[in-house]
């Protein structure tokens, strides 16, 4: 079974020529033709944080949703997953770092039709010892799990090739691939990234970087094919 999985900040679906698109980055998602999408930086209904990303779906279609915003600025705000494949259950971790932007990944259990697919999204914070704490809860929420095919997935904020973050992800799901993402314009640093375990399952990686997508957010979105 083969399966496209994708992620991709959307900055709010403001690009980087200052106007919020919905319907621009709904055109970037849907050339990206994946069947599971991680989503940061998503703004949600002010009236509702257990809303889905509605705006953004309004342009694609076939896509079940879920979200897991937190509070900034009194408004709620971040993580959501769109996907193709039927939802079995989800849950958030939370990843919040004392006197630092509330953070969570989002994991959700999805139905393919051999092994499930355990997939977790998320947005890491921006200083060091934020990501050191945010991946080890993460790598303990994860450890142990040998049925299920896992998906690591988002924008891990990690400027630094060999900071121990990055050296402990690649210990546990293999050495991973990196391509630059951020600025979307001139990209430079290889913020978002896919990691699937086992390691074999994953057969391309590459980031979408047409003309629309270079303007639709401040990062590219970021593409990998798993065969299972």
């Amino acid at each position: 079974m083969r399966l496209r999985i994708a992620s991709y900040n959307v900055h709010g679906c403001v690009g980087t020529d200052g106007r919020r698109d919905v319907q621009r980055i709904a055109s970037v998602l849907r050339k990206l033709d994946a069947d599971v999408i991680a989503l940061q930086e998503v703004d949600f209904p002010e009236d509702d944080e257990n809303a889905t990303p509605a705006d953004i779906l309004a342009g694609l279609a076939g896509f079940h949703a879920v979200g897991a915003p937190v509070q900034r600025n009194g408004l709620p705000y971040g993580n959501a997953l769109l996907t193709r494949l039927p939802i079995l259950a989800t849950r958030r971790i939370c990843l919040a770092y004392p006197d630092c932007e509330p953070r969570t990944a989002l994991e959700a259990l999805l139905e393919t039709s051999g092994r499930p697919l355990r997939v977790v999204a998320t947005h890491l914070g921006l200083r060091p010892a934020e990501r050191r704490f945010q991946v080890q809860r993460i790598l303990e929420h994860v450890a142990g799990d040998e049925q299920s095919v896992t998906v690591l997935l988002g924008d891990f904020n990690e400027w630094f090739l060999v900071g121990r973050p990055l050296r402990w992800l690649h210990a546990r799901f293999g050495r991973g691939p990196a391509v630059r993402t951020f600025p979307s314009r001139f990209p430079l640093f290889a913020l978002d990234r896919i990691w699937v375990h086992p390691r074999q399952a994953l057969q391309r990686f590459s980031a979408h970087s047409d003309d629309e997508a270079r303007y639709a957010s401040d990062h590219l979105p970021v593409v990998a094919q798993l065969e299972l």
